[in-house]
């Protein structure tokens, strides 16, 4: 897919005070009004992850493309590199937004929704990865994510599909803990850009049809992985 004509910065930001200015910019660009494809729309989707070889900045950013049918994926792209923006929390995007725009840039299919292993909204700045992705492709994007970073939320039911909201300190709902498999902890959902929450939701389930977390980022992480085991060792 072609992201050369997405917006990115023609220089990416190497310093917080950069960075900061960045997020501000995206944040505003940012659609959060639009309810987005529902899941019987999208045909193709994207998942997108980065591994970190173990005491070193190599990376490498995986980007896959899913028939969001039968999950089965239909391409793949792979970037190695290096992160070249310091370890400072509420900034880890400018880390990884380098090499996953340019693994996003070897696919030759264009999906219709990216999905990363991250924050959306569910961030400081309001300004996640997921929103950095979804504004600078133009694309529908949301992320889930592991944890809650430094939001919080009541526990959802136990049964798959329970959901519960996730808050800021003043009470603005910033995505969701969303309980993808009976039982087992919660992903946490936030919309980046061009979709709604409750779409975002429904995708999430829809590719988590086994496991904990969604297809788009189980195997973008195995790509990864994979790819830097052989490379470093890590």
């Amino acid at each position: 897919m072609d992201t050369h004509s997405s917006g990115a910065p023609a220089v990416w930001p190497r310093v917080p005070d950069e960075a900061l200015a960045e997020q501000e910019r995206v944040a505003a660009l940012a659609d959060l009004d639009s309810p987005g494809p529902a899941p019987g729309a999208v045909r193709l989707v994207a998942g997108v992850d980065v591994s970190y070889a173990t005491g070193s900045d190599a990376l490498v950013a995986a980007a896959v493309v899913l028939d969001a049918v039968t999950l089965e994926p239909v391409e793949s792209a792979l970037v190695e590199g290096r992160a070249t923006f310091p370890y400072v929390p509420g900034l880890l995007a400018f880390r990884e937004l380098p090499s996953v725009m340019a693994a996003l840039d070897k696919l030759t299919r264009t999906p219709q929704l990216l999905v990363c292993d991250g924050y959306g909204i569910a961030h400081p700045r309001r300004a996640g990865l997921a929103v950095h992705l979804g504004v600078l492709t133009g694309l529908p994007c949301f992320g889930v994510a592991k944890t809650p970073f430094v939001f919080r939320s009541g526990p959802p039911g136990a049964e798959r599909g329970a959901g519960s909201p996730l808050t800021s300190d003043d009470g603005e709902v910033v995505g969701r803990a969303l309980r993808t498999q009976k039982g087992v902890r919660p992903v946490y959902v936030s919309v980046g850009h061009g979709i709604g929450l409750d779409n975002a939701c429904a995708h999430t389930l829809r590719f988590a049809p086994r496991y904990r977390l969604p297809e788009t980022t189980r195997l973008a992480d195995h790509l990864s992985r994979e790819r830097l085991r052989a490379t470093s060792g890590a």
